[in-house]
């Protein structure tokens, strides 16, 4: 299945199944975060660690696996002193997706890049470091450099994960648009005080509705909610339709983080992950998925999603 095997799928009302969780999946395999970096650098020393839970997600039912690319964007690499080593690392994370991909056997399997406004965070928190954030031109620079790097390595599709921030966002899907591959947008929500949907930025109270009126001046092949609370993704999928008509997808996390390491914390069981997807499914989503905590054995909890549509 193509790309454009999948866009007729949905069109078709069909329901696609993404991966788990990467870099906490890394990490629960007992590969090091980096301190800087988290799982970007991961790569380097465990392509053969990566390819295997590509494998594992392909078998346990996924339509598309997710290159760990997340945190390895300059504005990540810099901090941790390899940015000489940036086309290495995107390129390995890349290629052990499309190695996993081609050894499983699967006709159809895609493999998305992963596009996040990740910045240097505080170590021991999950709140962004002021000493080290970038300048608005650095975000831009970076979000073209590796966008650009994921179209040439042969990516099916790019997914901006974790969109918060509005002034990173517009870069982000300015350099995600402008390869030509298709765009799917995943939002992150958080509840503030008052209980009001709000992007999941922890220093700053941003309306999540403000957020995804973005999506307006941009055309993206999907859109959802994700690393997000899943007890919080219908009402943020009520928000984000109001915003865009497209297709829509979900993935949750599960747990929590403290920089650099990911908090595996009451995660839910993989029969309370269905449940929930069985709900964002009758709200609407076709494409669904986990983050951040949920790994292959959740993704195989989703096979008989597959049998609502066709």
């Amino acid at each position: 299945m193509t790309y454009a095997d999948t866009e007729r799928h949905l069109r078709a009302g069909g329901v696609v199944i993404l991966d788990g969780g990467t870099g906490t999946e890394l990490e629960r395999r007992g590969v090091r975060m980096d301190k800087d970096a988290w799982c970007g650098p991961g790569t380097l020393e465990n392509v053969g660690v990566l390819e295997a839970i590509h494998r594992d997600y392909i078998a346990a039912s996924a339509d598309i696996v997710t290159a760990n690319t997340y945190a390895s964007s300059r504005l990540m690499l810099g901090s941790a002193g390899l940015v000489d080593r940036f086309d290495e690392i995107n390129r390995a994370a890349v290629d052990a997706a499309h190695r996993a991909r081609d050894a499983s056997g699967r006709d159809g399997i895609l493999v998305a890049g992963s596009l996040s406004h990740m910045c240097p965070m505080s170590i021991g928190t999950a709140e962004p470091d002021p000493a080290r954030s970038p300048s608005a031109a650095e975000v831009a620079d970076a979000m073209e450099e590796l966008a650009t790097l994921l179209r040439e390595a042969g990516c099916d599709l790019i997914i901006l994960e974790m969109m918060y921030d509005p002034e990173r966002i517009v870069p982000a899907l300015t350099a995600a648009t402008k390869t030509g591959l298709p765009v799917w947008a995943g939002f992150s929500a958080r509840r503030g005080p008052d209980g009001r949907l709000l992007g999941f930025a922890p220093d700053r109270e941003i309306s999540l509705d403000d957020i995804v009126q973005i999506l307006r001046s941009y055309h993206v092949a999907a859109a959802g909610i994700m690393h997000t609370p899943s007890n919080d993704i219908c009402d943020s999928l009520t928000v984000l339709k109001a915003a865009f008509d497209g297709p829509l997808m979900a993935y949750p996390d599960s747990g929590f983080f403290k920089m650099p390491n990911w908090q595996f914390e009451d995660v839910m069981s993989p029969i309370d992950f269905l449940g929930f997807a069985e709900e964002w499914i009758g709200n609407g989503v076709q494409i669904v998925g986990g983050c951040c905590g949920l790994s292959p054995e959740h993704i195989a909890a989703l096979r008989p999603l597959k049998r609502h549509r066709s």
